[in-house]
C-alpha cells in the first residue's frame, strides 16, 4: 500500500497524515483509524487543490495536498469507485467562447460518470464537469483522421463561458453513453411550455450579454415587469443573482443639496 502525505478535515480543523493508497482500499491513520474500500465511493468531487470523497454511506472525506498525490488518489479513486466508466478518447476543452481552441488534441482514457460530475482521466491529464454546469448534450459529426465520426457534444458552462467538449468512442457504446447521459443531466431539461414567450425572449438577451436596461428597452417591457420576469426565471432554476438593482429618491438634503448646485 502506497503512502502519501496529505491533510484532512476532521473534526474542527486539518490534520497533517499519511494514508495508504491501494487499488481497492483507502487507510487512514489517526485520528480517523478507518480504512474505506474503493468500491464504496461513489462520488468525487474536486474543489481547487481539495478532494472531496463522498460514500455510499453517507460519509465524506475531504482531503489536501500538493497536485502529484492527488493525481495518484484521483485516478485510483476514479478508477475503481462505484461509477457508469467506459474506455474513450476525449477532447476537452475543444472549444471556449465559440473560438475552437488550436491546441486542443484527442486524449486516450476513461470517461466516468458519478453522481455530480463526468470525469475524464487520461494517462497525464485529469478534469471534470459538474452536471449542473452542462449546459447541452447531443452527437454529432466530427472530422477525425480525415473522416467524419459520430462524437458525443457536451456544452457546459466553466468561469461563466459556454466550452465545449467531445467524446469519441465505437458508435454502439457511444449511443449508450449518449442516453445514459442525457437521463442523468435530465432535471436540467426545460419543457417548451414552461415559459412564456416574454421570459424565453429575456433568458435569451441574458444569454447574449445584456444587461437589465438594455433588456427592458429590447423587450420593452418596464422595469418592474423585467423583475416579474426574473422571478419567474429564478424558481425555474434558470437564472441566478449577481447583483441587485437599486432605485432610489432624494431626500429633502438631497433635494436642498441639488437646488444649491444648480445655483452656482
Amino acid at each position: 500500500m502506497k503512502q502519501v502525505p496529505v491533510k484532512i478535515e476532521y473534526g474542527n480543523g486539518w490534520h497533517a497524515i499519511k494514508i495508504g493508497i491501494s487499488e481497492n482500499a483507502i487507510s487512514f491513520p489517526e485520528p480517523i483509524g478507518k480504512e474505506i474500500k474503493i468500491k464504496e465511493i461513489d462520488d468525487v468531487e474536486e474543489k481547487r487543490n481539495i478532494l472531496i470523497l463522498n460514500t455510499k454511506s453517507g460519509n465524506s472525506y475531504k482531503i489536501a495536498s500538493i497536485p502529484k498525490v492527488l493525481h495518484i488518489l484521483k485516478r485510483t479513486v476514479i478508477m475503481g469507485c462505484t461509477a457508469y466508466r467506459l474506455v474513450a478518447y476525449f477532447m476537452s476543452p475543444a472549444v471556449r467562447g465559440g473560438v475552437m481552441i488550436s491546441s486542443a488534441k484527442w486524449d486516450k482514457g476513461a470517461i466516468a460518470v458519478l453522481k455530480t460530475s463526468i470525469w475524464f482521466v487520461g494517462r497525464d491529464k485529469q478534469l471534470s464537469i459538474p452536471l449542473d454546469e452542462v449546459s447541452g448534450i447531443e452527437i454529432t459529426k466530427r472530422e477525425v483522421q480525415g473522416k467524419e465520426s459520430d462524437v458525443i457534444h457536451i456544452d457546459h458552462i466553466e468561469n461563466g463561458e459556454v466550452v465545449t467538449s467531445f467524446i469519441l468512442c465505437p458508435l454502439t457504446t457511444l449511443e449508450i453513453l449518449y442516453n445514459y447521459l442525457k437521463d442523468t443531466t435530465k432535471d436540467l431539461d426545460v419543457s417548451a411550455g414552461e415559459l412564456d414567450s416574454v421570459s424565453g425572449q429575456v433568458a435569451m438577451l441574458v444569454y447574449s450579454g445584456m444587461d437589465s436596461h438594455a433588456i427592458e428597452k429590447m423587450v420593452n417591457i418596464s422595469h418592474k415587469q423585467l423583475e416579474s420576469v426574473y422571478d419567474k426565471l429564478i424558481e425555474k432554476q434558470i437564472v441566478d443573482v449577481v447583483l441587485t438593482r437599486r432605485e432610489v429618491k432624494l431626500t429633502t438634503k438631497g433635494v436642498r443639496f441639488v437646488n444649491e448646485s444648480v445655483k452656482t
